[in-house]
């Protein structure tokens, strides 16, 4: 039976497990509107498309399975590359649909016409346009194996507006069975030899895929050699943060001590991570050009194996198999001091450090870790704000932590109003400040209209906090381009008909988050900030007197 392209599209995303989808609507692609509504897959209407393309992209971590996303071309699809950004440094699985125009214009620079396979060439794995309505099927498979094959990310598939709204009769391809992975024997043995002769190894795990059982898993084995686990910037919920055997994160604003640690170590076992630059604080505390240790690389591309550091074993495999494996196995000498040690150090980190103002963000922080369910989910985008979630919030439960590992702002709305939609029962919180809350603002009108009740909390100090801090470093007094004018914040949630408190002083805080959840709708804290609380361990005074002193000597 003949169907449209938008139907051969929909039916194609159904077989392939799709469940929802993110965009904001356009005429470019009416007829895949169409098949959406036939087949039943709910869409998600956005109010940017960037903020629809970080929704996908969370979607992808949430659910392990590519996050779907449709914008229309030009200026719709220069909109989305922002969330393809974050999908590509996050190793997420995503497909991004963009609507494209006639074929029989192409290439006179019609009305927003783009070539997408020049534009996105650089951010994701793929990128293709499909010209004939009956190999939609086949594109469409293609792309969801490529988004998830390797190291997941993100694909593009351009769809010329005629060639959806054509027939056919085309049969649908149903999705391929999951390679199947396996790690050797000889693997094992290498990795374990490799540990055998260390003094002071370091697990790292990474990827953007995790779930609690591999969460288990790693503790299971951590726990079974008397290793000590870091995790890379922003995947600190792959392992329980409580359990001895963790010992910290490696990234942005890391425990100055787990760096020395890092520096000292003799051994890393990377399970996935790529050990890039925040992980090594910008190569400072491991160099590729004279790494001065072994390092033990299981990485699911090939590629990227001797990509940076020279690997003693590379392994090309799943990481979650290889850690499964090594789970189960006896181990061939302990680390028990060693770990202890980098423990200690981590219990240290995490005593609150007082900041200035009668609101502070180490207190909030502190609150939310020992208050919350263990499956709360956490989001947030990019700022000086999200240093205190890193350094004091305890996350207990894999897929607790969505937050973009490119340090994007404006990333935590819309990723808090995904993971609300994915999980509707538990508990989403999304951390942000005040410029990054700004970009995806408008973003409050989707969860408004999705009924994704996620509670917002705003640290309010008036400027771009961060980038005020490296001006302070470098051109110290010197301001320009960082303060802000916010509105007023709880009034804006509650025009979307949500409900809205502003906290000036932190003893306040746990009643008003309590009448926040307790409501059980869109809500929104603002945290009345001292302008003088900068970092987790500087003040802006501080780091101006560290400027002048810099630049005077």
């Amino acid at each position: 039976m003949a169907r449209h392209g938008g139907r051969i599209l929909a039916d194609s995303l159904a077989l392939h497990g799709v469940t929802r989808v993110f965009s904001v609507p356009g005429e470019s692609f009416l007829a895949a509107l169409d098949g959406l509504y036939d087949v039943g897959i709910p869409n998600t209407v956005c109010r940017q498309e960037g903020g629809a393309a970080m929704m996908a992209e969370a979607w992808g971590k949430l659910t392990g399975r590519p996050g779907v996303c449709f914008v229309t071309r030009g200026p719709g699809a220069t909109n989305a590359s922002a969330g393809v950004h974050v999908a590509r440094q996050d190793s997420t699985p995503m497909i991004l649909f963009v609507g494209q125009i006639a074929r029989s214009d192409r290439d006179r620079e019609a009305f927003q016409e783009v070539d997408y396979r020049q534009m996105f060439g650089g951010l994701a794995k793929w990128v293709a346009e499909i010209d004939q309505t009956d190999r939609i099927p086949e594109y469409v498979a293609r792309a969801f194996d490529l988004a998830q094959s390797g190291r997941p990310g993100p694909v593009v598939l351009a769809l010329p507006e005629d060639m959806l709204s054509a027939d056919s009769d085309a049969p649908d391809l149903p999705p391929a069975p999951r390679p199947v992975q396996g790690v050797s024997a000889a693997q094992l043995d290498a990795i374990r030899e490799a540990l055998a002769g260390a003094e002071r190894p370091i697990v790292v795990p990474g990827g953007a895929l995790w779930s609690q059982a591999d969460a288990d898993r790693l503790t299971a084995f951590a726990q079974g050699w008397g290793l000590p686990v870091a995790v890379p910037f922003r995947r600190q919920d792959y392992m329980d943060n409580r359990h001895p055997n963790y010992v910290g994160d490696l990234g942005v604003g890391m425990s100055g001590r787990l760096g020395e640690a890092l520096t000292a170590a003799d051994c890393i076992l990377s399970l996935g991570s790529r050990l890039g630059d925040t992980l090594t604080a910008g190569y400072e505390l491991m160099n590729p050009r004279a790494q001065g240790r072994r390092i033990i690389h299981v990485y699911p591309d090939p590629d990227e194996i001797g990509h940076l550091w020279r690997a003693d074993p590379g392994i090309a495999a799943c990481p979650r198999t290889v850690l499964a494996a090594l789970a189960g196995t006896e181990a061939p000498r302990r680390w028990d001091d060693w770990t202890a040690s980098l423990r200690a150090h981590y219990e240290t980190w995490q005593t609150p450090k007082p900041t200035p103002g009668a609101v502070r963000m180490e207190q909030v922080v502190c609150w939310l870790s020992a208050n919350l369910p263990e499956d709360a989910i956490l989001t947030n985008g990019a700022g000086n704000y999200a240093s205190f979630v890193h350094r004091y919030f305890r996350f207990k439960r894999a897929r607790t932590q969505i937050a973009p590992t490119s340090g994007s702002m404006g990333y935590g709305l819309p990723a808090a109003i995904a993971a609300k939609i994915a999980h509707p029962d538990r508990t989403v919180i999304c951390m942000a400040g005040d410029g990054c809350l700004q970009m995806t603002v408008n973003e409050l009108s989707t969860a408004a209209q999705e009924g994704a009740g996620v509670i917002v909390i705003v640290a309010n100090n008036g400027r771009y906090g961060t980038i005020r801090m490296h001006q302070e470093k470098h051109y110290p007094g010197r301001v320009s381009g960082t303060d802000l004018f916010n509105p007023d914040f709880p009034a804006l949630v509650r025009a979307y008909g949500g409900h809205g408190e502003l906290v000036t002083d932190g003893a306040d805080f746990g009643a008003a988050f309590g009448r926040a959840q307790a409501g059980g709708g869109l809500a929104l804290i603002e945290l009345r900030l001292d302008p003088e609380a900068l970092t987790t361990g500087a003040t802006l005074s501080e780091t101006r007197a560290a400027g002048e002193k810099a630049t005077k000597g």
